[in-house]
């Protein structure tokens, strides 16, 4: 029962992604470029802690 659920849930977030994407298409790209601002950002800050680390917690 839980794997019919989340290939509903999956579908559902698919189904939203296109509808955003052909709705408002400029909108989308402003959701896509804040996404990878956030995995930019993130990496950034697991990358400056990974150099903390290795500098004994300076």
């Amino acid at each position: 029962m839980a794997v019919n659920a989340k290939k509903v849930a999956v579908y559902l977030l698919v189904v939203f992604v296109f509808y955003v994407i052909i709705t408002d298409p400029k909108k989308a790209a402003d959701y896509v470029q804040i996404g990878f601002e956030g995995i930019s950002d993130a990496a950034q800050a697991l990358g400056d802690f990974a150099t903390w680390v290795a500098n004994g917690g300076k």
